[in-house]
């Protein structure tokens, strides 16, 4: 994990990517959100109804697809609008307290099916937590749209641990949040 005062520099956000392309994963249960979460992690599994229909379904892969589940007020994934496929490795930032607290993820696996989409990453070791997140948007047999968003994790940095009830809330915040992205550009469009 790295931090900055400013939106990091594409440079500096290049020079970050490159030292991380070639780490290992910081956890192990590697593609563990495919199944029975590990012990050991905090587990949540949010999802939420995004509307109804293949448009709305169309709309919410084109979110995933295009990274725009990210609050765009206080994240930031780079490079932008990074290839959905296994094996990317990207960076997320998050504005907290005025500082950008910059991490590593890289892509586990991708499900690109008729009426499901989405994506796992897994941190790596420039990252302030250890563990695995899902994104991912389908659409049931009554023709509903939801969106999911399912992780396993615990602290890695001794910030996180030292804060860990502030960190979780955090994670909550983020998945209200993401919520609130996906709900409206599913309803508006493309804004």
């Amino acid at each position: 994990m790295r931090w900055s005062v400013q939106i990091p520099s594409s440079s500096w956000q290049d020079e970050f990517l490159t030292q991380q392309k070639e780490k290992n994963f910081s956890y192990g249960y590697v593609g563990g959100t495919k199944g029975k979460f590990p012990q050991g992690f905090d587990h949540d599994q949010n999802k939420v109804l995004l509307g109804q229909g293949e448009a709305c379904f169309a709309k919410a892969k084109q979110c995933i697809q295009r990274w725009y589940m990210f609050p765009p007020s206080w994240t930031l994934i780079f490079p932008k609008q990074s290839a959905i496929q296994k094996d990317t490795t990207v960076g997320m930032a998050f504005r907290l307290l005025g500082i950008w607290w910059v991490n590593s993820c890289r892509i586990v696996y991708t499900i690109d099916e008729l009426h499901r989409f989405g994506f796992a990453y897994g941190t790596l070791p420039a990252h302030i937590e250890r563990g695995e997140e899902l994104f991912l948007v389908e659409m049931d047999e009554e023709g509903k749209v939801w969106y999911h968003i399912q992780a396993f994790s615990k602290p890695r940095h001794w910030l996180v641990r030292l804060g860990y009830w502030f960190a979780r809330s955090q994670q909550r915040r983020f998945v209200q949040h993401s919520f609130e992205v996906m709900k409206s550009f599913c309803l508006k469009g493309n804004q």
